[in-house]
């Protein structure tokens, strides 16, 4: 009997630090396949909060709970690593239009580069279509709560980043 091939989706993101609104879609995105891969991406343009480490180690940290789910990081072209990882699906979220305008840019170039490889777009949830890492970290930032944005372990770390400074 042939055996099915499976199903293995990447759901990549800077994840600086990573918020309710990402763990909702990495909850989502885990029942849809058989294997999710969370990449973080390693962008040194950027100057993040976390370093990938940091960021790979509260990942893990938050998804325990899906053992279909595995963290990773990765550089370069997306869908040269969804080829070495066997990926044939992209998870991507939508929050808003503007995010939509983006991703469908970023969609079609990779289709463009690999055809095998998929995207699907998956809608934030209500209660999260308003979040992003970057004003959770402005929040925290200005002294503000952050309680339900983020999971509590990363919190933790927020605090201790941004207001003490370790």
């Amino acid at each position: 009997m042939e055996k099915l091939r499976s199903l293995v989706a990447i759901y990549p993101g800077s994840f600086d630090p990573i918020t309710n609104g990402h763990l909702d879609l990495i909850e989502r995105g885990a029942r849809l396949c058989d294997r999710l891969v969370v990449a973080v991406l390693r962008n040194e343009a950027k100057q993040p909060l976390f370093s990938v480490e940091e960021r790979m180690e509260m990942l893990r940290e938050v998804i325990c709970d899906y053992p279909n789910a595995e963290v990773d990081s990765f550089d370069g072209l997306l869908v040269d690593y969804a080829q070495r990882r066997g990926a044939t699906v992209l998870i991507r979220g939508i929050r808003a239009i503007s995010d939509y305008e983006y991703e469908l840019q970023m969609a079609l170039m990779n289709r463009r580069l690999c055809p095998g490889v998929e995207t699907v777009f998956l809608m934030a949830g209500e209660a999260y279509s308003f979040l992003s890492s970057r004003v959770v970290k402005e929040v925290i930032r200005l002294g503000g709560d952050i309680s339900g944005l983020v999971p509590s372990p990363v919190e933790v770390r927020l605090k201790n980043r941004v207001l003490r400074g370790f």
